[in-house]
């Protein structure tokens, strides 16, 4: 028997964990779902495309994530795509919307450069991330020295989400592109961005140049 939003808003609602929560918050998530308990859910609904459209619609952000879960990538139109990111206001959400759907669906390069220079930093950040996957996987016809000109002279002062975003380009084409690499070093050295972020041990640090030198080394 299909399951329908309002059973499964009152199974959301009874995973709520204060702790889980509390941690989330910390990170701008609102909700208090294990998402091993999520993933449960969804892999019990499997893929249904139309009950995805509907959770999404319930504007809640374990609703939401489950949606995203469930969803099919490629049933969703540019503009629904769209509108979703500039809906996606947590950050979980955004980043689940851009890696688990927006990477699969036919219209990614054009948002990417949609979103690349739009004013909405949080919608840039998104534009950088789909940047980021097609430096990895697809850099023709990217103009790379381009986008180190860009980091260099933005990423400093950008907002948190972009700054971030931007970083993980400025790694992505110091790891993949031996002939940048030296150039997207110095790069993050000078800028000094995420240098002290707190690093769990056995965690490879965000700061640029400790990032690239250690994913390279593990490839040789």
């Amino acid at each position: 028997m299909a399951e329908t939003v309002t059973e499964l808003m009152a199974e959301l609602a009874a995973l709520e964990d204060p702790r889980a929560r509390a941690v989330n918050e910390k990170h701008g998530d609102d909700h208090g779902v294990n998402l091993g308990k999520l993933r449960a859910i969804a892999k019990r609904l499997k893929t249904q495309q139309d009950l995805a459209v509907e959770l999404w619609a319930t504007g809640d952000t374990a609703a939401r994530l489950l949606a995203l879960l469930i969803c099919r990538p490629k049933a969703f139109t540019r503009d629904e795509l769209d509108r979703m990111l500039r809906e996606a206001h947590r950050p979980k959400v955004h980043d689940w919307l851009v890696n688990y759907v927006v990477k699969k669906s036919p219209h990614a390069e054009d948002l990417r450069t949609t979103w690349f220079s739009d004013p909405d930093p949080v919608v840039a950040s998104a534009g950088w991330a789909l940047t980021t996957e097609r430096v990895a996987k697809k850099p023709d016809g990217l103009d790379l020295e381009g986008l180190l000109d860009t980091i260099e002279a933005e990423m400093k002062g950008a907002p948190e989400r972009l700054q971030w975003a931007m970083n993980h380009c400025l790694a992505q084409i110091g790891i993949e592109h031996p002939s940048l690499r030296a150039r997207a070093i110095e790069i993050g050295e000078r800028l000094e961005v995420l240098k002290d972020y707190p690093t769990p041990p056995n965690c490879t640090s965000p700061f640029a140049p400790i990032w690239i030198n250690e994913m390279v080394r593990r490839q040789q």
